[in-house]
C-alpha cells in the first residue's frame, strides 16, 4: 500500500483553505483505504536554520514580528506554526520512505515560492529544497507541475549543486531559467496536452541523464480548467493522465519518487477530488 505522511497537526485555519485541504484529502484517502498514513512528527528547527535565513526561522517560530507572516498567512498562530513544522518533517520522512520503497507521498505542499531569505506567496519553508539540503550526497530532481513557476526553488538551485528544478507552468511567477533551473511555459489558453506531454518526456530524459537519485513531484491542481489560475484546456481527465505518465515513467526508469499536492484554488468540494485522483493514479501504477 502507498505510504503517505500526514498528521492531524497538518491542519490549520487559514484564509486560503490551503492547509484545510490537507486534512480534507487525508480524510478521503483514509476512508477509502487508499494509503497508509505515517505521522512524521515535527522537524528539528536546526535543520530549517541550515536551509533558510535563521532570523526568518526564529521570527516564524515566535510570531513576534511582521517577518513571521511575510509569506502571507495572517494572523500568525501556534496552530499554523506546528502545522508547518509537521509538514516539513513529512518531506524528510517521505523522502526516506521513497528511497527505500520507490514511492511515497506527503499530503502537503512543497512551498516552492519560499527562498533562502524568507517565505513568500503563501509558502513558508521550501520543502523541495529541504530534501536536497538534507541529502547533499543525493541528486534531487524537482518536477514542479504547479501552474505557477517555482521561483524559490529555482533560486535554491544556485545554492545547492545537487538540486535541479524542472518547472512546467502556465504562469511564470518570476521563475528564472538557469543551468539547473529548467522552465517550460505552456500557454493557459493556446497550449495543449501534447505540448505538456512533450515537456514531461523531456524532464524524465534529463533526470535519467543526470543520474537522479530522487524525483520530488509537485502535482499541482491549479492547472485545472476551472481554477482561477488554470489552463482552459487542462481537464480533470488530462490531469489524471499527467499523473499517470509521471508515475509510469518514474517506475519504468526505476527512479524513486516522492510526491506532494501543490496548488489549487477551487472550493474544497471541487478541489479535493482532484488531489485524490493523484493518489488513485499512483496506486494504479505502483500497486495494481
Amino acid at each position: 500500500m502507498l505510504k503517505a505522511c500526514y498528521s492531524p497537526r497538518y491542519y490549520a485555519h487559514t484564509h486560503t483553505n490551503s492547509m484545510e485541504k490537507l486534512t480534507a484529502v487525508a480524510d478521503v484517502l483514509h476512508t477509502c483505504q487508499m494509503v497508509e498514513l505515517i505521522d512524521p512528527g515535527l522537524i528539528d528547527i536546526e535543520i530549517l536554520k541550515k536551509l533558510h535565513n535563521p532570523q526568518y526561522v526564529e521570527a516564524f517560530l515566535s510570531g513576534e514580528s511582521a517577518f513571521a507572516t511575510i509569506q502571507g498567512f495572517k494572523p500568525w498562530s501556534a496552530q499554523f506554526r506546528d502545522a508547518v513544522l509537521s509538514v516539513q518533517a513529512g518531506q524528510l520522512v517521505g523522502a526516506e520512505i521513497a528511497f527505500k520503497e520507490g514511492v511515497a507521498a506527503n499530503i502537503a505542499q512543497g512551498f516552492h515560492h519560499a527562498s533562502y531569505e524568507s517565505g513568500a506567496a503563501y509558502c513558508t519553508f521550501n520543502g523541495l529544497a529541504l530534501v536536497a539540503k538534507q541529502y547533499p550526497e543525493k541528486r534531487i530532481f524537482v518536477l514542479d507541475c504547479d501552474q505557477h513557476g517555482g521561483d524559490g526553488t529555482a533560486a535554491f538551485t544556485h545554492r545547492m549543486t545537487n538540486l535541479i528544478n524542472f518547472g512546467i507552468f502556465g504562469v511564470r511567477f518570476g521563475c528564472k531559467a538557469s543551468e539547473r533551473s529548467l522552465t517550460r511555459y505552456i500557454h493557459p489558453k493556446h497550449g495543449n496536452f501534447d505540448l505538456y506531454r512533450e515537456a514531461l518526456l523531456e524532464a524524465f530524459q534529463y533526470a535519467s541523464r543526470w543520474g537522479t537519485d530522487l524525483i520530488v513531484y509537485q502535482a499541482g491542481m491549479d492547472c485545472h480548467q476551472n481554477d482561477r489560475y488554470g489552463s482552459k484546456w487542462f481537464s480533470t481527465e488530462l490531469l489524471f493522465e499527467r499523473d499517470r505518465l509521471v508515475f509510469e515513467m518514474a517506475k519504468k526508469m526505476n527512479i524513486p519518487l516522492l510526491f506532494v499536492l501543490a496548488g489549487g484554488y477551487q472550493p474544497l468540494p471541487d478541489l479535493v477530488p482532484l488531489h485524490v485522483n493523484t493518489f488513485k493514479a499512483a496506486n494504479e501504477i505502483y500497486f495494481p
